[in-house]
Protein backbone atom coordinates (compact mmCIF):
# COMPACT_ATOMS: atom_id res chain seq x y z
CA UNK A 1 0.00 0.00 0.00
CA UNK A 2 1.68 3.63 -1.25
CA UNK A 3 0.57 6.17 1.82
CA UNK A 4 1.34 8.92 -0.77
CA UNK A 5 -0.94 7.31 -3.17
CA UNK A 6 -3.96 7.14 -0.69
CA UNK A 7 -3.03 10.56 1.07
CA UNK A 8 -3.33 12.02 -3.07
CA UNK A 9 -6.95 10.71 -3.24
CA UNK A 10 -7.81 12.76 -0.46
CA UNK A 11 -9.74 15.92 -2.30
CA UNK A 12 -10.54 19.31 -1.50
CA UNK A 13 -14.17 19.73 -0.29
CA UNK A 14 -16.59 21.03 -3.09
CA UNK A 15 -17.36 25.07 -2.15
CA UNK A 16 -20.28 24.67 -4.72
CA UNK A 17 -22.14 22.20 -3.07
CA UNK A 18 -20.89 23.87 0.53
CA UNK A 19 -22.97 26.59 -0.84
CA UNK A 20 -26.33 24.48 -1.84
CA UNK A 21 -26.13 22.82 1.95
CA UNK A 22 -26.16 25.89 2.93
CA UNK A 23 -28.59 27.60 0.11
CA UNK A 24 -30.97 24.49 1.58
CA UNK A 25 -30.44 25.20 5.46
CA UNK A 26 -31.64 28.89 5.18
CA UNK A 27 -34.37 27.87 3.43
CA UNK A 28 -35.66 25.74 6.95
CA UNK A 29 -38.52 26.70 8.65
CA UNK A 30 -36.60 28.42 11.67
CA UNK A 31 -34.70 31.80 11.57
CA UNK A 32 -31.51 31.92 9.64
CA UNK A 33 -28.72 29.57 11.74
CA UNK A 34 -30.83 29.70 14.78
CA UNK A 35 -30.06 25.73 15.15
CA UNK A 36 -26.07 26.76 15.45
CA UNK A 37 -23.79 23.97 15.58
CA UNK A 38 -26.25 21.26 14.02
CA UNK A 39 -26.86 23.04 10.71
CA UNK A 40 -22.85 23.61 10.79
CA UNK A 41 -22.65 19.54 10.95
CA UNK A 42 -24.88 19.16 8.24
CA UNK A 43 -22.84 21.34 6.32
CA UNK A 44 -19.78 19.67 6.79
CA UNK A 45 -21.78 16.05 6.21
CA UNK A 46 -22.43 17.38 2.83
CA UNK A 47 -18.89 18.50 2.09
CA UNK A 48 -17.66 15.51 3.33
CA UNK A 49 -19.78 12.81 1.43
CA UNK A 50 -20.22 14.84 -1.90
CA UNK A 51 -23.39 14.00 -1.47
CA UNK A 52 -26.41 16.86 -1.31
CA UNK A 53 -28.67 14.12 0.96
CA UNK A 54 -26.24 12.23 2.65
CA UNK A 55 -26.98 8.64 4.57
CA UNK A 56 -25.67 7.49 8.31
CA UNK A 57 -27.84 4.61 8.30
CA UNK A 58 -24.41 2.20 8.41
CA UNK A 59 -22.32 3.76 12.03
CA UNK A 60 -19.41 1.53 13.31
CA UNK A 61 -16.90 2.46 15.87
CA UNK A 62 -13.14 0.86 15.59
CA UNK A 63 -11.88 0.36 19.50
CA UNK A 64 -8.02 -0.01 18.42
CA UNK A 65 -6.34 -2.42 20.82
CA UNK A 66 -2.61 -2.36 21.46
CA UNK A 67 -0.02 -2.62 24.76
CA UNK A 68 2.86 -0.36 26.10
CA UNK A 69 6.28 -1.10 27.37
CA UNK A 70 5.98 2.03 29.09
CA UNK A 71 3.90 0.67 31.53
CA UNK A 72 6.57 -0.82 33.73
CA UNK A 73 7.40 2.20 34.34
CA UNK A 74 4.81 2.84 36.78
CA UNK A 75 2.79 5.31 34.87
CA UNK A 76 -0.64 3.65 35.13
CA UNK A 77 -3.06 3.03 37.45
CA UNK A 78 -3.34 -0.52 36.56
CA UNK A 79 -1.78 -3.57 35.49
CA UNK A 80 -1.08 -4.13 31.77
CA UNK A 81 -2.95 -7.27 31.83
CA UNK A 82 -6.13 -5.06 32.01
CA UNK A 83 -5.68 -4.38 28.43
CA UNK A 84 -6.51 -8.19 26.93
CA UNK A 85 -9.07 -8.57 30.12
CA UNK A 86 -10.83 -5.38 28.33
CA UNK A 87 -10.46 -6.73 24.60
CA UNK A 88 -12.40 -10.02 26.19
CA UNK A 89 -15.27 -7.15 27.74
CA UNK A 90 -15.68 -5.02 24.77
CA UNK A 91 -16.24 -8.72 22.83
CA UNK A 92 -18.78 -10.06 25.32
CA UNK A 93 -20.59 -6.37 24.58
CA UNK A 94 -20.35 -5.17 29.04
CA UNK A 95 -18.15 -1.89 28.38
CA UNK A 96 -18.47 1.72 28.50
CA UNK A 97 -18.45 1.89 24.38
CA UNK A 98 -21.16 -1.04 23.98
CA UNK A 99 -23.46 0.30 26.19
CA UNK A 100 -23.51 3.71 23.80
CA UNK A 101 -22.78 2.22 20.48
CA UNK A 102 -25.90 0.03 21.33
CA UNK A 103 -27.70 3.82 22.37
CA UNK A 104 -25.83 5.22 19.01
CA UNK A 105 -27.35 2.47 16.43
CA UNK A 106 -23.38 1.74 16.29
CA UNK A 107 -21.66 -1.45 15.59
CA UNK A 108 -18.20 -1.94 17.27
CA UNK A 109 -15.52 -3.51 15.87
CA UNK A 110 -12.81 -4.53 18.62
CA UNK A 111 -8.89 -4.69 16.49
CA UNK A 112 -6.18 -6.35 17.88
CA UNK A 113 -3.57 -4.04 16.73
CA UNK A 114 -0.80 -4.69 19.63
CA UNK A 115 -2.44 -6.23 22.53
CA UNK A 116 0.92 -8.29 24.39
CA UNK A 117 -1.49 -11.35 24.28
CA UNK A 118 -1.59 -14.51 21.52
CA UNK A 119 -5.86 -14.21 20.76
CA UNK A 120 -5.00 -16.72 17.44
CA UNK A 121 -7.47 -19.09 18.86
CA UNK A 122 -10.61 -16.33 19.57
CA UNK A 123 -13.40 -16.31 16.89
CA UNK A 124 -16.05 -14.06 18.11
CA UNK A 125 -17.99 -10.89 15.78
CA UNK A 126 -16.88 -7.61 16.12
CA UNK A 127 -13.42 -8.80 16.78
CA UNK A 128 -10.98 -8.60 13.76
CA UNK A 129 -6.73 -9.65 14.71
CA UNK A 130 -4.59 -7.59 12.30
CA UNK A 131 -1.43 -7.60 15.00
CA UNK A 132 1.72 -5.88 14.01
CA UNK A 133 3.17 -5.65 17.29
CA UNK A 134 2.79 -7.98 20.83
CA UNK A 135 3.08 -4.46 22.61
CA UNK A 136 5.39 -1.42 22.37
CA UNK A 137 8.98 -1.25 23.47
CA UNK A 138 9.61 0.69 26.46
CA UNK A 139 10.26 4.26 25.22
CA UNK A 140 12.03 5.62 28.33
CA UNK A 141 14.73 2.87 26.87
CA UNK A 142 14.59 3.03 22.72
CA UNK A 143 11.78 3.63 20.22
CA UNK A 144 8.65 2.68 20.27
CA UNK A 145 8.51 0.49 17.57
CA UNK A 146 10.56 0.64 13.91
CA UNK A 147 9.62 2.49 11.39
CA UNK A 148 8.45 -0.49 9.12
CA UNK A 149 6.12 -1.40 12.09
CA UNK A 150 5.24 2.38 12.29
CA UNK A 151 3.92 2.31 8.85
CA UNK A 152 2.39 -1.31 9.33
CA UNK A 153 -0.03 0.13 11.80
CA UNK A 154 -1.22 2.96 9.92
CA UNK A 155 -1.67 0.35 6.57
CA UNK A 156 -3.75 -1.60 9.38
CA UNK A 157 -6.02 1.49 9.50
CA UNK A 158 -6.37 2.26 6.32
CA UNK A 159 -7.40 -1.19 5.23
CA UNK A 160 -10.09 -1.10 7.71
CA UNK A 161 -11.56 1.80 6.27
CA UNK A 162 -11.34 0.64 2.69
CA UNK A 163 -12.98 -2.91 3.86
CA UNK A 164 -15.79 -1.21 6.12
CA UNK A 165 -16.30 1.31 2.97
CA UNK A 166 -16.85 -1.31 0.78
CA UNK A 167 -19.25 -2.85 3.19
CA UNK A 168 -21.60 0.00 3.03
CA UNK A 169 -20.79 2.01 6.25
CA UNK A 170 -21.27 5.69 6.06
CA UNK A 171 -19.44 7.59 9.15
CA UNK A 172 -16.86 5.90 11.32
CA UNK A 173 -15.69 6.45 14.94
CA UNK A 174 -12.19 6.16 16.39
CA UNK A 175 -11.75 4.37 20.18
CA UNK A 176 -8.79 2.96 21.56
CA UNK A 177 -7.56 0.64 24.51
CA UNK A 178 -4.37 0.24 26.04
CA UNK A 179 -3.11 0.73 29.39
CA UNK A 180 -0.50 3.62 29.94
CA UNK A 181 -1.83 5.03 26.44
CA UNK A 182 -1.99 8.25 27.41
CA UNK A 183 2.01 8.64 28.04
CA UNK A 184 2.59 7.87 24.53
CA UNK A 185 0.03 10.21 23.54
CA UNK A 186 1.47 12.83 25.50
CA UNK A 187 4.78 12.06 23.78
CA UNK A 188 3.52 12.52 20.73
CA UNK A 189 1.45 15.75 21.40
CA UNK A 190 4.14 17.60 22.94
CA UNK A 191 6.73 16.52 19.88
CA UNK A 192 3.88 17.74 17.20
CA UNK A 193 2.59 20.99 19.28
CA UNK A 194 5.72 22.13 20.46
CA UNK A 195 4.48 22.30 23.95
CA UNK A 196 5.84 21.33 27.39
CA UNK A 197 5.56 18.14 28.35
CA UNK A 198 4.36 19.22 32.25
CA UNK A 199 1.18 21.64 29.85
CA UNK A 200 -0.35 18.65 28.42
CA UNK A 201 0.32 15.24 30.37
CA UNK A 202 -2.30 14.63 32.87
CA UNK A 203 -3.26 11.61 35.47
CA UNK A 204 -5.03 9.41 32.81
CA UNK A 205 -6.51 6.55 34.55
CA UNK A 206 -6.16 8.57 37.81
CA UNK A 207 -2.70 8.41 38.92
CA UNK A 208 -1.76 10.09 41.77
CA UNK A 209 1.14 13.15 42.27
CA UNK A 210 4.14 11.39 42.66
CA UNK A 211 3.07 9.21 39.71
CA UNK A 212 2.00 11.84 37.79
CA UNK A 213 5.71 13.15 38.37
CA UNK A 214 7.26 10.03 37.44
CA UNK A 215 5.25 10.08 34.14
CA UNK A 216 6.16 13.58 33.31
CA UNK A 217 9.69 12.28 33.94
CA UNK A 218 9.22 9.34 31.43
CA UNK A 219 7.71 11.86 28.45
CA UNK A 220 10.90 14.11 29.12
CA UNK A 221 13.79 11.00 28.62
CA UNK A 222 11.83 9.24 25.86
CA UNK A 223 11.92 12.43 24.18
CA UNK A 224 15.48 12.97 25.05
CA UNK A 225 16.88 9.52 24.11
CA UNK A 226 14.34 9.15 20.92
CA UNK A 227 14.50 12.34 19.52
CA UNK A 228 11.51 12.36 17.12
CA UNK A 229 11.72 14.53 14.20
CA UNK A 230 8.39 16.70 14.60
CA UNK A 231 8.56 17.13 10.61
CA UNK A 232 8.32 13.38 10.11
CA UNK A 233 5.04 11.92 11.85
CA UNK A 234 6.29 8.68 10.96
CA UNK A 235 8.93 8.67 13.05
CA UNK A 236 7.38 10.50 15.76
CA UNK A 237 5.06 7.71 15.82
CA UNK A 238 7.51 4.99 15.61
CA UNK A 239 9.89 6.44 18.47
CA UNK A 240 7.58 7.83 20.99
CA UNK A 241 3.75 6.17 20.14
CA UNK A 242 1.84 3.69 20.14
CA UNK A 243 0.04 0.95 17.53
CA UNK A 244 -3.40 1.53 18.36
CA UNK A 245 -2.57 5.50 17.34
CA UNK A 246 -0.94 4.52 14.39
CA UNK A 247 -4.61 2.27 13.33
CA UNK A 248 -5.74 5.52 14.46
CA UNK A 249 -4.33 7.48 12.27
CA UNK A 250 -4.46 5.56 9.08
CA UNK A 251 -8.33 5.21 9.72
CA UNK A 252 -8.29 8.45 9.28
CA UNK A 253 -6.83 8.78 5.98
CA UNK A 254 -7.90 6.07 4.80
CA UNK A 255 -11.73 7.44 5.32
CA UNK A 256 -10.63 10.86 4.07
CA UNK A 257 -9.59 8.72 1.25
CA UNK A 258 -13.38 7.23 0.88
CA UNK A 259 -15.01 10.73 1.80
CA UNK A 260 -16.52 9.15 5.00
CA UNK A 261 -16.73 11.46 8.44
CA UNK A 262 -14.71 10.51 11.22
CA UNK A 263 -15.73 11.09 14.97
CA UNK A 264 -12.45 11.36 16.95
CA UNK A 265 -12.75 10.21 20.09
CA UNK A 266 -10.58 11.56 22.99
CA UNK A 267 -6.95 11.84 24.27
CA UNK A 268 -5.33 8.82 22.61
CA UNK A 269 -7.65 9.05 19.69
CA UNK A 270 -6.52 12.93 18.74
CA UNK A 271 -3.05 11.65 19.30
CA UNK A 272 -3.27 9.22 16.05
CA UNK A 273 -5.35 12.29 14.60
CA UNK A 274 -2.46 14.52 14.96
CA UNK A 275 -0.24 12.31 12.98
CA UNK A 276 -2.88 11.76 10.65
CA UNK A 277 -2.99 15.35 10.19
CA UNK A 278 0.69 15.93 9.95
CA UNK A 279 1.04 13.17 7.70
CA UNK A 280 -1.78 15.27 5.14
CA UNK A 281 -3.28 18.45 6.28
CA UNK A 282 -6.57 18.23 4.05
CA UNK A 283 -7.98 14.62 6.63
CA UNK A 284 -8.54 17.98 9.05
CA UNK A 285 -12.13 18.18 7.00
CA UNK A 286 -13.39 15.10 7.19
CA UNK A 287 -12.88 15.03 10.88
CA UNK A 288 -15.39 15.70 13.53
CA UNK A 289 -13.85 16.14 17.37
CA UNK A 290 -16.55 14.27 19.56
CA UNK A 291 -16.13 15.79 22.82
CA UNK A 292 -12.81 17.78 24.94
CA UNK A 293 -11.59 15.42 27.09
CA UNK A 294 -10.86 15.64 30.88
CA UNK A 295 -7.05 14.75 29.67
CA UNK A 296 -5.32 18.38 30.22
CA UNK A 297 -3.38 17.84 26.71
CA UNK A 298 -6.71 17.00 24.63
CA UNK A 299 -6.98 20.96 24.50
CA UNK A 300 -3.84 21.28 22.81
CA UNK A 301 -4.40 18.78 19.86
CA UNK A 302 -7.65 20.17 19.05
CA UNK A 303 -5.63 23.53 18.56
CA UNK A 304 -2.85 22.22 16.77
CA UNK A 305 -4.90 20.17 13.96
CA UNK A 306 -8.39 22.94 14.04
CA UNK A 307 -11.16 21.24 15.30
CA UNK A 308 -13.71 22.20 17.85
CA UNK A 309 -14.90 19.64 19.82
CA UNK A 310 -19.44 18.67 19.83
CA UNK A 311 -19.52 17.57 23.43
CA UNK A 312 -17.79 18.52 26.97
CA UNK A 313 -19.08 15.91 29.60
CA UNK A 314 -15.88 15.54 31.31
CA UNK A 315 -15.27 12.47 30.16
CA UNK A 316 -11.71 10.55 29.95
CA UNK A 317 -12.35 6.82 29.33
CA UNK A 318 -11.79 6.69 25.91
CA UNK A 319 -12.62 3.27 23.82
CA UNK A 320 -15.22 5.31 21.27
CA UNK A 321 -17.24 6.58 23.97
CA UNK A 322 -16.89 10.32 23.16
CA UNK A 323 -17.19 9.36 19.35
CA UNK A 324 -20.19 7.44 20.22
CA UNK A 325 -22.32 9.99 21.78
CA UNK A 326 -21.10 12.72 19.06
CA UNK A 327 -22.59 10.52 16.54
CA UNK A 328 -26.00 11.23 18.23
CA UNK A 329 -26.17 14.96 17.28
CA UNK A 330 -24.34 14.64 14.21
CA UNK A 331 -26.97 12.38 13.75
CA UNK A 332 -29.47 14.73 14.45
CA UNK A 333 -27.78 17.58 12.15
CA UNK A 334 -28.46 15.65 9.27
CA UNK A 335 -32.29 14.76 10.43
CA UNK A 336 -32.79 18.34 10.36
CA UNK A 337 -31.00 18.85 7.63
CA UNK A 338 -32.90 16.65 5.53
CA UNK A 339 -36.88 16.13 7.47
CA UNK A 340 -37.27 19.85 8.32
CA UNK A 341 -39.91 21.87 5.97
CA UNK A 342 -39.27 24.62 4.20
CA UNK A 343 -40.44 28.02 4.02
CA UNK A 344 -42.07 27.01 0.63
CA UNK A 345 -43.09 23.51 1.77
CA UNK A 346 -45.37 24.64 4.74
CA UNK A 347 -46.34 27.39 3.36
CA UNK A 348 -44.78 29.92 6.35
CA UNK A 349 -43.96 33.51 5.39
CA UNK A 350 -40.05 34.32 5.59
CA UNK A 351 -38.04 36.94 7.05
CA UNK A 352 -38.74 40.55 5.27
CA UNK A 353 -35.15 40.60 4.43
CA UNK A 354 -32.86 37.33 4.20
CA UNK A 355 -29.39 39.53 3.50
Amino acid sequence: MDLRDVCGRIGEIDEALLNKAQQRLDSLTKPRGSLGRLEEIARQLVGITGDLFPSLDRKVVFTFAGDHGVAEEGVSAFPKEVTQQMVLNFINGGAGINVLARHAGAEVVVVDIGVDHDFSDLKAEGFVSRKVVHGTKNIRRGPAMTRKEAEECIEVGIGLAEEYADKGYKIFGTGDMGIANTTPSSAITAVLTGREVEEITGRGTGIGDDALKTKVEVIRDAISINRPDPSDPIDVLAKVGGAEIGGIAGLIIGASARRIPVVVDGFISTAGALIAHAIEPRTVNYMFASHQSQEIGHRAQLERIGLRPILDLDMRLGEGTGAALAMLIIEAGMKIYKEMATFEEAEVSEENSRS
